[in-house]
C-alpha cells in the first residue's frame, strides 16, 4: 500500500514507511495541483503557473513530471496534454480520501495542505494554494464534525469527544464546534468538563469576536433528545398522537409547543421499541430544530443522525431519505460542500417519489449555486421544479423557483430571474406561505435596483425588511438590509448606506447556524460599495473576511469577487489569481467583470 500525504509535510509512504520523495518544492506543488485540479490542466498552463521564471518553462515542467514518475514509480501515473493523473489500486491520497460522497479518509489528519510548499515567486499558484488550504481545512473540520455526530447517534459519546475536540482546535471561533463538544462531553457523563467548555467558548467569543454565545451552547449540556420531557405514559398510540400534534403545531406557527410535543413523541416511541415510529419522530424533531428554531442546527443534526439509524433498522427508506436530505441542508447552510454532497447523494439514492426527489434536487441545486457551479445548479433546480409541480408540492415548487431566480440574478439574466420570481410568488400567495416572501421581495428589489428603478426597488426592499423582521428570520433580514444599503449608496446617502450594511452584517451572524452564503453576499456588497464610495479603509477588512469565508466555504464565485476587490484596492497581483480561480465558473456576469478588470489601466 502506497500512501501519498499532502496534509502536513508532504510525504510518500510504502506500507507505513517513508520512501523516496520527489525533489524540489515545485515538484510537490505540481503534484498537489494536479491531484486537486477539477479538470486536467494543459502543459502550457502548468509551465506558466509554476515555471514562468525558468529559461525554458516547458523544459522545467518536463523535468518535474519526470521526477514525479521516478519518485512515485508507477503508483501515480502522470501523462498527456492536458496532463492527467491516475492513481493505482493500492494507492491512497489523503486529500482525495477525505473528499467526495464516498469519503473514507482519516478525519484526524493534521497540518495544512502542502505545508512548507510556498512559492512566493509564483503569484497565481500562491492564490490557488491559499484558497485550497482554506477549503481543505474546512473539509477536514466537516469530517470531524460528521464523525462526532455519528458516534453520538450510535451512543458512543466517549469516542465522539476526541473528534469534537479536534474540530474545535481546527476552528475555535466556530460556536457550533464548541456546542458539539459540549454535547459530547455531557452525554459521555462528564458534566464538569461540559460546563468548563461552555465557559471557555463564551470567553473566546467575547474576546475575539465581541459577541455573546447563543443560548444553544449552554442548552447543549442538557443531554438527550427527550431530556426536558416527562416519563412515557402511553406507548405507541401516545407517540403517534404527540407526533401529529407536534407537526400540526409547528405548521400553525406554535414552534415551542410543537417542539415539546415532538420531544415527547420521541420518548414515547422509544418506550415501545418501534424503530420505524422512532425514526419518524426523530426526523420530525430534527427537521423542526433545523427549520423552525433559530440556532439549533447542531442539535438537529445529532437528532437526524439518530433518525437515520432507526429508519435503517426498520427498513424505512422514505424516512431515511428525508433525514439524509435534512442533514445535507444543514451542511449546505454551513458551507460544508463535500459533506453536503455526500448526504444529498445518499438521499437521492433513497428517494422513492417525485416529492422527495424534488426536495433533494432543490437542495443540491442550492449547494451547487452557492459553490458557483451554475450548470449543475440550473439542471438540478429545473428538474426539482418539474418534479415538484408533478407532485403538487406547492411549497417545494415555490422554494425551488426562488433559488432558481437567485441563480439568474447572479448570472445577470434579469428577465429569467423576474419570470421565476413571479411564478414563485404566485405559489407563495396561493398557499399563504408568507415566510418565504421576504426572500423574493429582496431579489425583486435587487432587480429593480439593477434596472435603475430606485422607487420600485425601495418599495420591494422595505416590504422585505418589514416582513423579515416580523417573521424574525435573520437570513431574510440580512438580504433585505443588504439591498437597502446598496439602494442608499446609489442615492448618495452614505451614512444611511453604512447603517444598512451594519444591520445586514449583524443579522447575517446573529445565530450560530447562519447561512454562510448570505453572509458572503452581504460582505461582497459592502466591500464593493465601500470601494465605489472611495473608502478603502472600510473596504479592506471586509475583503479580507470575505476572502477567508469564501475559501473555507467553497464559494468560488465569491472567492473570485474578493480577488477582484483586492485588485481594485491596489493589489495588482490579485487579478491573476481572480482569472485563475474564475476560469471554471460559467457565469456571464462574472466573465464581464473579469474582462473589465483586465482592461483597467495599470
Amino acid at each position: 500500500m502506497i500512501t501519498v500525504r499532502l496534509l502536513g509535510r508532504p510525504a510518500v509512504e510504502g506500507d507505513g514507511r517513508p520512501v523516496r520523495l520527489p525533489r524540489g518544492r515545485k515538484t510537490w506543488a505540481l503534484l498537489g495541483y494536479l491531484l486537486l485540479a477539477e479538470r486536467p490542466p494543459s502543459r502550457k498552463h502548468l509551465a506558466e503557473l509554476l515555471f514562468a521564471d525558468a529559461g525554458d518553462p516547458l523544459g522545467a515542467l518536463r523535468w518535474a513530471l519526470a521526477e514525479l514518475r521516478r519518485a512515485l514509480d508507477g503508483a501515480v501515473t502522470v501523462t498527456g496534454d492536458p496532463v492527467s493523473v491516475t492513481t493505482g489500486p493500492e494507492v491512497v491520497v489523503d486529500v482525495l480520501a477525505l473528499s467526495g460522497a464516498a469519503a473514507a479518509g482519516d478525519p484526524l489528519a493534521d497540518g495544512e495542505l502542502l505545508e512548507g510548499v510556498d512559492l512566493a515567486s509564483c503569484l497565481e499558484y500562491e492564490s490557488w494554494l491559499l484558497v485550497a488550504r482554506h477549503r481543505m481545512s474546512a473539509t477536514v473540520e466537516a469530517r470531524l464534525r460528521e464523525t462526532a455526530a455519528g458516534l453520538l447517534a450510535q451512543g458512543r459519546a466517549d469516542a465522539a469527544v476526541g473528534y469534537a475536540q479536534r474540530a474545535v482546535s481546527r476552528n475555535p471561533l466556530e460556536e457550533t464546534n464548541h456546542e458539539l463538544l459540549v454535547r459530547s462531553l455531557a452525554v459521555s457523563g462528564d458534566a464538569t468538563a461540559a460546563q468548563r467548555q461552555i465557559a471557555v467558548c463564551r470567553d473566546l467569543l467575547r474576546r475575539e469576536l465581541g459577541i455573546e454565545a447563543s443560548p444553544s451552547l449552554s442548552e447543549a449540556a442538557d443531554v438527550g433528545t427527550g431530556s426536558s420531557m416527562v416519563s412515557p405514559v402511553g406507548g405507541r398510540a401516545a407517540a403517534i398522537n404527540q407526533l401529529e400534534a407536534g407537526q400540526a403545531a409547528i405548521a400553525a406557527g406554535a414552534v415551542d409547543a410543537g417542539v415539546q410535543c415532538l420531544r415527547r413523541a420521541v420518548v414515547e416511541a422509544e418506550s415501545c421499541h418501534d424503530d420505524a415510529l422512532r425514526g419518524r419522530a426523530l426526523l420530525a424533531l430534527g427537521a423542526a430544530l433545523v427549520h423552525a428554531v433559530r440556532g439549533r442546527d447542531e442539535e438537529g443534526g445529532v437528532v437526524l443522525h439518530e433518525a437515520i439509524a432507526h429508519a435503517s433498522r426498520a427498513g424505512d427508506r422514505a424516512t431515511a431519505a428525508s433525514a439524509h436530505r435534512e442533514l445535507g441542508f444543514v451542511e449546505v447552510q454551513a458551507g460544508r460542500r463535500e459533506t453536503a454532497d455526500g448526504w444529498l447523494a445518499k438521499a437521492q439514492a433513497l428517494a422513492g417519489d417525485d416529492k422527495e426527489l424534488a426536495a433533494v434536487l432543490g437542495v443540491r441545486g442550492m449547494n451547487a449555486s452557492d459553490r458557483g457551479d451554475y450548470p449543475t445548479a440550473l439542471a438540478c433546480l429545473r428538474e426539482s421544479a418539474e418534479r415538484a409541480e408533478r407532485a403538487a408540492a406547492r411549497r417545494q415548487h415555490a422554494w425551488t423557483l426562488a433559488i432558481l431566480a437567485r441563480a439568474h440574478v447572479l448570472r445577470g439574466e434579469h428577465s429569467q430571474a423576474r419570470h421565476e420570481l413571479e411564478r414563485s410568488t404566485e405559489l407563495i400567495r396561493a398557499d399563504r406561505w408568507l415566510a418565504l416572501l421576504p426572500w423574493n421581495q429582496a431579489f425583486s428589489g435587487e432587480l429593480r435596483l439593477l434596472d435603475g428603478d430606485l422607487g420600485g426597488a425601495g418599495d420591494e426592499l422595505e416590504q422585505s425588511w418589514g416582513m423579515a423582521c416580523q417573521i424574525g428570520d435573520p437570513c431574510w433580514e440580512a438580504v433585505a438590509a443588504r439591498g437597502l444599503g446598496r439602494l442608499s449608496a446609489t442615492r448618495g446617502r452614505r451614512a444611511e448606506s453604512a447603517h444598512w450594511f451594519g444591520e445586514a452584517a449583524a443579522r447575517s451572524v446573529r445565530v450560530s447556524d447562519r447561512y454562510q452564503w448570505v453572509r458572503g453576499y452581504v460582505l461582497d456588497a459592502a466591500a464593493a460599495t465601500a470601494i465605489q464610495l472611495g473608502d478603502p479603509g472600510r473596504a479592506r477588512p471586509l475583503v479580507g473576511t470575505l476572502a477567508e469565508l469564501a475559501a473555507r466555504c467553497d464559494m468560488r464565485e465569491l472567492t473570485v469577487r474578493a480577488q477582484l476587490h483586492r485588485f481594485r484596492l491596489g493589489d495588482r497581483g490579485a487579478l491573476a489569481g481572480a482569472r485563475l480561480l474564475g476560469a471554471g465558473i460559467d457565469n456571464p456576469a462574472l466573465a464581464r467583470m473579469l474582462t473589465a478588470a483586465v482592461s483597467t489601466p495599470a
